[in-house]
């Protein structure tokens, strides 16, 4: 058996997940009430596929952005290190279905973009490096699988 680890993903066997997909990873309190619910929306297979760095990068800051228009409490969205992946915070909406929906809009939103927002030296850590054509294809082979972002394992 492997060790609990600290960290919810390094308990998931990412041999049996079948991505694209939307998985609910935790639910976290605070001392008032407040709970933050932490998604895993994982766009390539683990250790099969991964997204190409400029197609990701500018994949999250359109995510980041637009997002926002679909749905309240977005505390962050942010990509995954094994870039497969991003990671989605919200505050005190359970939905799962809102989460879908609000997801399916932004995808659609990056799928019509004419620009990556924030692409330049002043608001951006790396402005070299965005590929607005790779968010589109990472987008569209999201949107692709919609009807199976619920089916986490094989």
């Amino acid at each position: 058996m492997t060790k609990q680890m600290n960290v919810e993903s390094f308990n998931l066997d990412h041999t049996q997940v079948k991505a694209p997909y939307v998985r609910l990873v935790g639910v976290t309190t605070g001392q008032h009430g407040d709970k933050v619910y932490k998604y895993d929306i994982r766009f390539c297979q683990p250790n099969q596929e991964h997204m190409d760095m400029p197609g990701l990068h500018s994949i999250e800051h359109l995510m980041a952005e637009n997002i926002r228009n679909h749905i309240d409490n977005i505390l962050d969205i942010g990509p995954m290190g094994c870039q497969t992946g991003f990671y989605l915070q919200i505050l005190n909406n359970d939905s799962y279905e809102d989460i879908l929906d609000a997801l399916e809009k932004t995808l659609n939103d990056v799928l019509a973009a004419t620009e990556v927002p924030a692409c330049n030296e002043i608001q951006c850590g790396w402005a070299a490096n965005h590929s607005l054509k790779g968010a589109k294809q990472i987008a569209s082979d999201m949107l692709k699988e919609k009807g199976q972002w619920h089916i986490v394992f094989a």
